[in-house]
């Protein structure tokens, strides 16, 4: 059995040093799903988290999500141990793998969790960095993933971490598909009666007309004109 869960977050912004500051900046959503044998199950993980912070305008106009809608949601600590067992002993599988697990570790290691890192306890796989492989130099977004793969995308007006970890799933999984070897049982019988029938039909021969002979010897001319013209020297 191959337990695969695909994880998206959503946070108050991104975590970066400016003037010797770090910012400090806090998940408030986790969307993450099961896959079983590469089959959606319907086991999923998904929380709202109150933050105690603020969130940036350019993280709220990505996801929508306001400090109104998390005040009587339950912190990180309240759920840790539940997203621990969701993703433990699975393949974990994020898009820019990077970005959210430097969250989740963050929050593991400001609460003191036993696990302070998720890569101990979970295979970590960054599907960014596949569809890179696949397609260098093009735009590999979940968006433009959708696009390349078909994945409809229609009511994605705003992220969203459950919505984007289901979007996820169905693209890594036409991602990663790959052609099966298809059998064909024909027996020897089959074999000489198809080859028969094809022996008895007679090919229609199409010859060419006047004027495509005429255009014919003129496209000769000017290769013969410009060089060695092999149909006219064999």
């Amino acid at each position: 059995m191959i337990k695969q869960v695909f994880l998206d977050i959503e946070t108050t912004g991104i975590n970066k040093i400016s003037n010797n500051f770090y910012h400090g900046h806090k998940i408030i959503e986790i969307g993450a799903i099961e896959v079983i044998n590469r089959k959606i199950t319907n086991k999923y993980f998904h929380v709202y988290l109150n933050p105690c912070r603020s969130i940036d305008q350019e993280a709220f106009s990505i996801h929508g999500i306001s400090s109104d809608t998390l005040i009587n949601k339950p912190k990180f600590i309240e759920i840790a141990d539940q997203l621990i067992l969701f993703i433990k002993n699975s393949e974990l599988i994020i898009h820019n793998a990077n970005f959210d697990v430097s969250f989740i570790n963050y929050e593991l290691n400001m609460i003191n969790h036993s696990v302070n890192d998720i890569s101990t306890i979970c295979s970590i796989i960054d599907s960014l960095k596949i569809a890179r492989t696949l397609f260098p130099g093009k735009k590999n977004s979940i968006d433009a993933l959708c696009d390349r793969y078909c994945v409809s995308k229609n009511i994605r007006i705003l992220h969203g971490a459950l919505l984007d970890a289901k979007i996820l799933a169905n693209i890594f999984l036409r991602m990663t598909s790959s052609q099966s070897v298809i059998k064909f049982n024909f027996s020897n019988k089959d074999k000489e009666h198809n080859l028969n029938n094809i022996n008895k039909k007679k090919l229609k021969i199409l010859y060419a007309n006047k004027e495509e002979q005429y255009l014919h010897e003129q496209q000769l001319n000017l290769i013969q004109k410009n060089g060695y013209c092999l149909w006219r020297n064999k």
